[in-house]
């Protein structure tokens, strides 16, 4: 069996482009090459974009470093419908439409998942900016992009700082030191199953934990309450993703807050989950034979 490991031309090896966390692409296909090859089936890594490809000749796809789609969400979404409709596609196309604009967070706490406090803003004039303070009661807030991962047109502003151009719908939200001082949690679920867990901390004066801010990443075993709280979140949609990334901050009261469930491209560091390429096989595999 042939399966396409959807990239980017931003992560796909030897692009002039290329993204400088693109390293993170090649531990995905590093852990996973070997797992599909037992099973009998070839992974191969492929631009989302590639108009040459046949995707009917493929048994499957599985979204992985598509990193630019936040950018031309609109041709993503089409094409990822296009891709479907030759072949199996994983996560499936309506699923990542729904989680490719993070108001699918509203649609989680209206079913009982516990947020950080967000306004919603579609369009970001001074009034706005200045009236979001007030609204949150904080002096200091992050601003993020409703369309976007990474990072990427992010910003952590005080109330006293001009406003940064912001073109884009935004999501604004408290600043929660948690963030500095023990990290953002991650639990991998593959097929429901947890895969590993671990915590992203950010550089020394930073809160960016992402690698290509200078974050770093360490393996935990999470207490029972925390993976409690995080398999719930997965028990919030109809069905159970073949993946599945569930980021967690924790309040000064010591509960876990989601600030985000990652159905699309998420990275899933296979560094520190080393069962992580067979689980991932095995759930393609049981998958297809299913049918």
């Amino acid at each position: 069996m042939k399966i396409a490991y959807l990239s980017s031309q931003v992560t796909q090896p030897g692009s002039p482009i290329r993204r400088s966390d693109a390293f993170e692409h090649d531990y995905m296909m590093r852990a996973l090459r070997p797992e599909f090859s037992e099973r009998g089936m070839d992974i191969v890594d492929i631009c989302w974009d590639d108009s040459s490809v046949d995707w009917s000749n493929h048994d499957a796809a599985l979204i992985g470093t598509t990193w630019d789609y936040w950018d031309r969400q609109d041709e993503f979404l089409t094409t990822l419908e296009t891709i479907e409709a030759q072949t199996r596609l994983f996560n499936p196309a309506a699923l990542v439409r729904w989680n490719s604009d993070k108001v699918y967070l509203k649609d989680l706490a209206a079913r009982g998942a516990d947020l950080i406090p967000t306004l919603w803003i579609d369009e970001m004039t001074d009034d706005q900016y200045r009236s979001a303070f007030d609204a949150l009661g904080e002096t200091k807030l992050v601003f993020k992009r409703q369309v976007g991962a990474g990072a990427s047109g992010q910003h952590l502003l005080n109330s006293d700082d001009p406003a940064p151009r912001m073109p884009h719908p935004m999501m604004v939200q408290p600043f929660l030191s948690t963030i500095q001082t023990e990290g953002e949690l991650s639990f991998i679920f593959i097929d429901g199953e947890l895969s590993h867990a671990l915590i992203k901390r950010a550089k020394p004066g930073d809160y960016r934990i992402q690698s290509t801010y200078g974050g770093q990443e360490e393996t935990i075993e999470p207490s029972r309450a925390d993976l409690d709280v995080a398999r719930a979140i997965l028990g919030l949609l109809d069905d159970i993703p073949l993946y599945a990334r569930v980021d967690m901050l924790r309040h000064p009261d010591g509960s876990l807050l989601l600030m985000e469930l990652e159905l699309i491209e998420p990275y899933l560091y296979p560094e520190q989950g080393a069962r992580l390429g067979g689980l991932i096989a095995k759930a393609v595999e049981t998958r297809l034979k299913a049918g």
